[in-house]
């Protein structure tokens, strides 16, 4: 009885280590025959690592092996879908800076006129607002590297003046025709992703997102919680040219305007079980009219946040068919330094609308989807949009019919107004060249700028017209006006006005120009004013 209790007690492991010699073995003899198989499958060598070898074994000169692998991920990549993206370790932070909401350097903005760095923008409070700089300011080098040289790009001079935070930066300045130098310590410098938040009337406030970085949600709830100390009642909340970032923000923001534990979004991929986030707290505007700009550009985390507001019926979505992006990336570090951006799974609206828009033809065609929009009429003709609703129809509970598949139709379409926005203009508005004239006048005039109280107040009482004439008898034909129309030419006006503010009100004084005449906002007041 004894023996059979011992024999008992040990079989298990006498088991044990016979299949694990003879898996050992096993392997060991289909070594010797070149079979090459591993311990288990999950072990053997690809194909590829296999040319590697062989390549770092035997080929004849020296290779760079990190660039390979890169060049040969980035192949892989385009087997998948289009944001799917290999970043090497030289882009990745860059990467990573944009949706962080801050970087570190000395706390300008700048442009590159005749050769030159000039300063447009100090940040204030930042590093150069207590170095003493001022815009106007000109940099010839940083730290003994000279920045005067020509054809200097805008990632050289970025590469100079950012740096770790607490490092110097020996700046040497022309100011008023004089040298001078001055030391800045860098510090973090934070980037806002709202760009602009005020009330357009006594009731309606206005709030323009450009990005969702980390610190999107924090800054959407002060600009909110302003705008409702100064008597918000309906809201336009602006996502045009919105291209995404962080889903969770999106979440946060949809949750302060619907009510009880409503579903936002849910993600699901063939690897990704199904995940829901909902609404977990009471909202800040969960009552108050809401209105939605969305248009082209406006992607992922944008079409999160309006196709939950759409779906639950909280918000009227004013504009254009957004991009289609229902994709989910999460970011994987590799040893080198580099990352993977991968998608994990796609979103879905609280509907179980999927918005993305076919990739089966290939990225190039995928990305070139924008234009083919505008040739195709339908930024400019409501019936195209209609023709492109082809995916699955949903009603939600206030009988509207929406569609998956393609992007987010609006409720109510704008169109692009070819009429007066020609390539040529836009163009030219966008050319240096005219950001140059705009900055000299700047600077010969910033008395009479300056003394406007605020954006309203400018808007109200600046005219343009010398601006505008100055711009005429700088560029000549080359900026394709002098034969404009009416229409035209007062929207150039209006822009070149929009351009100027922003040296005194930064982007809010901006677009607060440029929204007094824009067709979506209009359509938006008409909206809240029902």
């Amino acid at each position: 009885m004894m023996v059979n209790k011992k024999l008992q007690v040990w079989l298990p492991l006498i088991f044990s280590l016979v299949m694990v010699l003879g898996m050992f073995f096993g392997y060991r003899m289909a070594a010797k025959d070149g079979s090459n198989k591993g311990f288990f499958a999950s072990n053997r060598r690809s194909t590829l690592q296999e040319a590697m070898d062989l390549i770092r074994m035997k080929y004849v000169d020296s290779v760079r092996f990190d660039s390979i692998e890169g060049k040969a991920i980035q192949e892989m990549m385009t087997d998948l879908d289009p944001h799917s993206v290999y970043l090497p370790p030289v882009d990745l932070k860059e990467a990573n800076e944009d949706l962080a909401g801050n970087f570190d350097g000395i706390g300008v903005e700048y442009n590159i006129f005749n050769d030159t760095v000039n300063i447009t923008f100090v940040f204030p409070n930042g590093p150069s607002d207590k170095a003493g700089l001022q815009i106007g300011d000109k940099i010839l080098a940083v730290n003994d590297s000279s920045l005067t040289r020509k054809n200097m790009e805008f990632s050289d001079v970025k590469k100079y003046i950012r740096g770790q935070s607490g490092s110097d930066a020996i700046l040497k300045l022309i100011r008023n025709n004089k040298p001078l130098t001055v030391t800045v310590k860098r510090g973090t410098i934070p980037v806002p992703s709202v760009d602009a938040a005020y009330m357009i009337n006594a009731t309606t406030g206005y709030i323009r997102l450009t990005k969702f970085t980390d610190k999107s949600y924090e800054e959407f709830m002060a600009a909110l919680e302003n705008l409702q100390k100064q008597g918000l009642q309906s809201l336009i909340y602006d996502l045009r040219g919105n291209g995404g970032g962080f889903m969770n923000e999106a979440v946060e923001m949809a949750d302060e305007f619907l009510e009880g534990d409503k579903l936002i979004v849910y993600t699901q991929g063939v690897n990704s079980r199904k995940r829901e986030y909902r609404c977990k707290r009471p909202g800040l505007f969960e009552k108050g009219k809401l209105v939605v700009l969305v248009d082209e550009l406006s992607a992922s985390a944008s079409e999160v946040l309006a196709g939950a507001l759409q779906d639950w019926c909280r918000a009227t979505i004013i504009g254009r068919r957004t991009f289609g992006k229902g994709l989910v990336q999460e970011q994987y570090s590799l040893s080198d330094g580099s990352a993977l951006r991968l998608t994990v799974a796609r979103y879905y609206t609280p509907l179980g609308r999927s918005i993305q828009r076919s990739y089966e033809k290939g990225k190039k065609v995928y990305m070139d989807e924008l234009w083919n929009r505008f040739s195709s009429g339908e930024l400019i003709s409501v019936d195209s949009v209609k023709s492109h609703n082809t995916g699955r129809a949903f009603v939600n509970n206030c009988t509207d019919t929406l569609y998956g598949g393609d992007g987010i139709s609006p409720n109510i379409f704008v169109a692009f107004d070819t009429t007066r926005r020609t390539q040529k203009l836009m163009h030219m508005l966008s050319d240096y060249d005219v950001n140059s004239v705009v900055y000299q006048y700047y600077l010969e005039h910033k008395q009479q700028v300056d003394k406007y109280k605020n954006a309203t107040e400018y808007i109200n009482g600046f005219d343009a017209g010398e601006l505008f004439n100055r711009l005429l008898n700088t560029g000549g034909d080359s900026f394709h006006i002098k034969n404009a129309d009416a229409g035209e030419k007062a929207m150039v006006q209006q822009r070149l006005k929009a351009l100027l503010a922003r040296y005194r009100w930064r982007n809010s004084g901006y677009f607060q120009v440029l929204n007094s005449e824009d067709a979506a906002v209009k359509k938006a007041l008409e909206v809240t004013a029902r």
